[in-house]
């Protein structure tokens, strides 16, 4: 029975984490034009689920979150050129791209310092969100790079520009909750001071 309560609090916690992603991620600081943009810690709650319940979860719960943002964003898709291209937009903008936040997960219990594991995962989700990314702008959207510049710079450049303030963003906000909540317990609690 105890096995059970865990496992229905930890799809709910998850369901409420993806919910919440899903709002913050349409509260945006800034909108790129071909898609991207810096949003009000979006990617935290999936960072703090990953972390708190570890990567392989983590990656579970963000893949679908990435299924959700897909469904949202779903006119990107007419703008690939041939199957191939849709195949790669939907696993390297959507399934693979969100799925990687959930590799925060694995600094949990490594250093015992809470706030450095969060800020590491964070900048290691961010890093891997960024690769699948510059993949896809690599690969899909290098259409839209300015006339003689070479696709791979384009897609470095463009993924950048929103990727670096995003992992700016979770990655401080990740330590200042982290400094006063506690992740590694059953249940989320107020971290108590020495």
């Amino acid at each position: 029975m105890e096995m059970r309560k865990k496992t229905i609090l930890r799809l709910c916690e998850s369901a409420i984490m993806i919910a919440l992603a899903t709002v913050l991620s349409m509260i945006k600081f800034a909108n790129l034009p071909f898609g991207g943009s810096v949003t009000l810690c979006s990617m935290l709650p999936l960072v703090l689920i990953a972390y708190r319940y570890k990567w392989k979860w983590g990656v579970l719960t963000g893949v679908v979150y990435g299924l959700v943002q897909m469904v949202l964003g779903a006119n990107n898709l007419s703008y690939g050129t041939s199957a191939l291209a849709v195949i790669l937009i939907i696993m390297f903008d959507y399934l693979v791209a969100f799925g990687v936040i959930g590799f925060a997960g694995i600094f949990r219990d490594k250093f015992h310092n809470q706030p450095l594991e969060i800020a590491l995962g964070s900048f290691l989700a961010c890093a891997l969100r960024y690769i699948c990314h510059f993949i896809s702008g690599w690969a899909v959207w290098y259409i839209w790079a300015p006339e003689g510049q070479p696709a791979w710079l384009y897609s470095v450049t463009y993924n950048a520009t929103y990727m670096i303030p995003e992992t700016i963003v979770t990655i401080v906000v990740g330590v200042l909750v982290a400094l006063f909540l506690d992740f590694r317990k059953d249940t989320v609690s107020v971290l108590k001071r020495a």
